[in-house]
């Protein structure tokens, strides 16, 4: 890693002084927040005015999946700005379609066109649009412990408290119960009862709510934000089946599990499962220019072929953020990244989360997959009570706040959601850099261990 420049506090001081003049921030109360000046990145980690360095083990919204400033990609965003920055969608450009192929050669069955956005709110907007005018039908369920989004439908559909204030309570929405056996909501004791319980749950739901209403069902594959809570075997397919058994469309939100984020090219591959519809962001290109996208069956494509699909973006396919998405697909097969995460999760991560476990009663539960690992933290590891009430804010959430400092202070920055820490280094991070990362979380611990009762 090249050296970083000297600090510089002074420059670090105007920077914060701007931004708090000037950016409203998102999820925030903006008066209770202290944004820290970041300087600049490279690799796994990242850096603040005052000579501080990171080791990045939250991706920032677990998306630099190739690290920060790959160089490939940088020189690609380069080269495209001195060709063409921009055109509309109406045309047929090289690096747009050349991004489309290169993310339909990795996308299973016969999903071979993709729609582009800006992003994975919008890919789910658009996906659950497509949902509803390919069926006629006004309804889309989705999971709670989801999140999918902050535009409108997508809001709606999400599982958890971010919902709360935008919930229209008439978006033609229904959550149900997916599967997490730490939490079960079934009483599960089992994988395979946890399974077929949350099966049997959401086919009563349809039941409930009318086949013949349900446009569609939206999962992510894994859940992220949520929990990181990899689905029992069984579970995809069987949603598949029920799916196919109503004319429901099923679409799979890998916005953030995908491209090499649990150590396949879509975290679908684990299970071998094809949705109609599937959304993509973030790690598509790293979050280098902002990007997304739908990946459509030739059944749903086929119901636009004479019908004009009812939506656009004036970015959709920006060549700037397409020439990116090539350049990032391509470096991630020329060196190995998407395997590289397989292995980290499965040489170091897996097996030191489960040894850190084990020395710490305030860990209930470590799960994953590649480099997409969370740490369920608990106050009282009997119960599985958690460490702060569920959406805890302000003295309640003063354990996570003391936790998370701890970890800073280490030099790691921590994906910190809720109870839990997630695990989610960059794709391309080194056994090394992992290790380290570990051993500061280790030793952050202690801190959440002072909490623990019982």
């Amino acid at each position: 890693m090249s050296t970083h420049p000297a600090p510089d506090p002074t420059t670090g001081a105007a920077v914060k002084a701007a931004d708090r003049a000037h950016v409203f921030h998102s999820w925030s109360a903006q008066g209770q927040i202290d944004p820290p000046a970041i300087a600049g990145a490279e690799g796994s980690y990242f850096w603040d005015y005052d000579g501080n360095r990171f080791l990045d083990f939250s991706s920032q919204l677990v998306n630099t999946n190739i690290g920060h400033q790959h160089p490939k990609v940088v020189a690609a965003i380069q080269e495209q700005a001195a060709k063409m920055c921009t055109l509309a969608p109406g045309f047929a450009v090289d690096v747009r379609s050349e991004a489309a192929r290169l993310i339909t050669q990795r996308t299973p069955g016969d999903l071979d066109k993709i729609f582009f956005t800006n992003g994975g709110a919008e890919a789910v907007e658009n996906a659950v649009r497509m949902a509803r005018v390919h069926t006629g039908r006004p309804k889309a369920l989705s999971a709670y412990r989801s999140y999918h989004g902050a535009t409108n439908a997508a809001i709606n559909l999400t599982g958890d408290p971010r919902r709360w204030a935008s919930d229209s309570a008439s978006a033609g929405v229904v959550h149900f119960w997916a599967p997490f056996l730490y939490r079960s909501p079934f009483h599960a004791e089992t994988e395979e009862q946890e399974r077929d319980r949350a099966l049997r749950h959401l086919a009563d739901t349809i039941t409930f709510e009318g086949p013949q209403t349900i446009a569609a069902i939206i999962l992510e594959t894994v859940p992220g934000t949520a929990g990181i809570m990899p689905p029992p075997p069984g579970y995809l397919a069987g949603v598949r089946e029920i799916c196919d058994e109503y004319g429901i469309v099923l679409i799979l939100d890998e916005v953030m599990a995908g491209f090499g984020r649990t150590g396949r090219w879509f975290a679908r591959d684990h299970w071998d499962v094809t949705p109609d519809l599937l959304t993509f962001a973030k790690g598509v290109n790293s979050g280098y220019v902002p990007i997304g996208g739908v990946a459509i069956s030739a059944e749903i494509a086929a119901t636009f072929d004479q019908r004009p699909y009812p939506g656009g973006l004036t970015y959709s396919g920006h060549p700037l953020a397409c020439a990116s998405v090539v350049a990032t697909l391509t470096a991630m097969e020329d060196e190995g990244i998407v395997d590289n995460a397989a292995t980290i999760g499965e040489q170091v991560i897996g097996p030191g989360l489960r040894e850190i476990a084990e020395r710490h009663p305030s860990v209930g539960e470590v799960r994953g997959l590649g480099v997409f690992w969370a740490v369920e933290l608990v106050r009282n590891p009997e119960t599985r009570e958690p460490l702060v009430p569920y959406n805890a804010s302000g003295p309640a959430n003063q354990p996570m706040v003391d936790f998370a400092a701890a970890v800073k202070r280490g030099g790691l920055w921590p994906s910190v959601v809720m109870n839990r820490t997630h695990v989610v280094p960059p794709c391309t991070v080194s056994a090394a850099e992992a290790k380290d990362g570990l051993a500061i979380l280790d030793e952050a611990l202690a801190v959440a261990d002072t909490h623990v009762v019982g």
